[in-house]
């Protein structure tokens, strides 16, 4: 008789018996639990593993669904693993670069020796239907590196040189109907469980789309992101200039002692962006007014900075505004769902005020700036009083500023807006993108525990609803920008790691945040070292790391 282990479901709180060896699969089947739109992937002892992993010991077991991040993380990787193997089928010399997150869903770029036609991508989607609709199992493979690297030596380049790089002895890579890839997490066990994708052609390549993390029924709603879509473009181009687009790349780079160059070039390429954003401020005829907004750790402060020293330089004085001094008193602040004050609403403003002060400045009245007391939770007088000289610009930066409403009553023509966040653009190879929110947690991390005293765990824990409210309240008004400026730099998360790690490590196995510390652990590890040292003290990187000549 085979021995039996007693799983701990947490979704049900229950303890469910299964021999030794089960998979997650099988125990879901004996849990009782219902999941339309799941399971998806698992947690076993807080970590995230695929659902075809068994069981040798007692353990905590959690069940996710595409409600959740690492279940739509798990599908997206799986849809892309068929979108590889639908090109391999049709285009056997050609190849799919995964490559920006836009839109609601991922640009491919599809390289096929010619221009990509409707009809290809048609054809690409068909393929995709015919995989998925016959349900063939995803095999997962557990082997030495060196193995590894042979399975692969006659495909895809980038993903050689990421493996020999990590210095890891084993390594675990995928087949699909004696297709193989490597992805760095877990996939769904059988093609047959993705319900929903979309393929359409986007500029010269195609638009992979997913289901809605909030209704897994449906698509994410397709938008316009021209803006957006350009700016990766144009630090695709940056990354060609430096010869490397994926991380396999950049460890080479750094082995061979290329990090100084690696770092002053992409410092420099930052500066000469943010001169370039001053001069369009400057030469556009009758702007007052510039409007600096992004998401949380996109480096708005230091942006801000920069922006206003190369303003300087064309002849203008940049006068700073800060919209939290105009944070309405406290028992007027709305409530969120949960009956709480929400501060990340606009409506917690004094858009009145703010517009009324905006107005008489740029009418050359002069008015007094209001104080906010934190502590108190009510607006205070200052007794700083502002009137705005020939050659003065306001500089205002916040989350809400590319909201029109923000600045309904100030005219058009005298807004500048500048939309800032961390784009990462490196890839970990061609089939595996890096989220750009990985990029800004990781920031944060750094960031709280230094300047805030707040722990990696709590950070993860609050990160859900930052990210909600960057939805409702940012997201939707980037394109609304004057000019997009992309923090992230090719280099940074080499820097970022070695404090991030530290911290991340010190997250307990025994609480939810753990699966996500381990996660962004084995993400950062595949990246080799850059000392901190080597950062100029005017890098936009100091605003999180330390060490920065700008005072904060």
């Amino acid at each position: 008789m085979r021995e039996m282990l007693k799983i701990r479901c947490k979704n049900s709180k229950k303890i469910i018996e299964t021999p030794i060896g089960s998979s997650l699969s099988e125990i879901f089947s004996l849990s009782g639990l219902e999941m339309p739109y799941g399971p998806i992937v698992g947690k076993m002892n807080n970590r995230v593993v695929g659902l075809g992993m068994r069981i040798y010991h007692n353990a905590d077991v959690e069940f996710l669904d595409l409600h959740t991040s690492s279940g739509s993380r798990t599908y997206t990787r799986t849809l892309f693993f068929i979108l590889c193997k639908a090109v391999h089928d049709l285009f056997p010399q050609g190849s799919v670069v995964i490559d920006i997150p836009v839109s609601n869903g991922y640009f491919c770029d599809l390289n096929i020796g010619r221009a990509v036609t409707k009809e290809d991508v048609v054809a690409v989607r068909r393929r995709m239907e015919e995989i998925i609709a016959a349900k063939l199992p995803i095999r997962r493979h557990e082997c030495t590196t060196e193995e590894a690297v042979k399975v692969f030596e006659k495909g895809t380049s980038s993903k050689v040189k990421l493996l020999l790089s990590t210095g890891d002895i084993y390594t675990v890579y995928h087949t699909l109907d004696g297709y193989a890839d490597y992805y760095y997490g877990a996939l769904l066990p059988n093609t047959g469980m993705v319900h929903l994708f979309g393929l359409e052609p986007y500029y010269d390549g195609m638009l992979l789309r997913i289901p809605s993390l909030s209704d897994p029924g449906v698509l994410g709603e397709m938008i316009k992101q021209d803006k957006m879509f350009g700016i990766f473009q144009e630090h695709h181009r940056w990354q060609n200039i430096l010869g490397l687009s994926t991380v396999g790349d950049f460890n080479e780079v750094v082995a061979k002692g290329g990090t100084s160059l690696l770092v002053n070039v992409s410092e420099a390429l930052q500066e000469k962006k943010i001169a370039h954003i001053a001069e369009e401020i400057a030469n556009r005829k009758g702007v007052r007014v510039v409007l600096i907004a992004g998401p949380s750790s996109s480096g708005k402060t230091t942006t801000c900075m920069r922006i206003s020293i190369q303003l300087v330089c064309n002849g203008l004085r940049p006068i700073p505004i800060s919209i939290d001094d105009y944070f309405v008193d406290r028992e007027k602040t709305p409530l969120d769902e949960k009956g709480d004050y929400d501060f990340e609403s606009l409506y917690a403003l004094n858009i009145p005020l703010l517009n009324e002060h905006l107005n008489a400045l740029l009418k050359g009245e002069e008015v007094e700036l209001p104080k906010y007391n934190f502590q108190k939770g009510r607006s205070e007088r200052s007794g700083k009083r502002l009137k705005m000289g020939p050659n003065d610009i306001l500089v205002i930066e916040g989350i809400h500023a590319l909201n029109p409403e923000l600045t309904a009553q100030v005219a058009e023509e005298q807004k500048f807006r500048v939309y800032a966040s961390a784009l990462t653009t490196i890839l970990l190879d061609t089939h595996n993108y890096i989220p750009t929110t990985d990029n800004r947690l990781l920031r944060r991390i750094v960031r709280d525990d230094k300047y805030r005293g707040v722990s990696a765990r709590e950070t993860i824990r609050r990160w859900p609803s930052v990210r909600a409210g960057e939805q409702k309240w940012i997201f939707p008004y980037q394109e609304n920008a004057d000019e997009m400026f992309n923090t992230a730099m090719i280099y940074e998360l080499a820097v970022i790691k070695q404090q991030a790690l530290k911290l991340l490590e010190r997250v307990p196995q025994n609480v939810d945040e753990y699966s996500e510390a381990y996660r962004l652990c084995k993400f950062l590890r595949y990246f080799s070292d850059i000392p901190e040292g080597d950062l100029p003290h005017t890098s936009l990187l100091r605003e999180f790391l330390g060490g920065s000549t700008f005072k904060y």
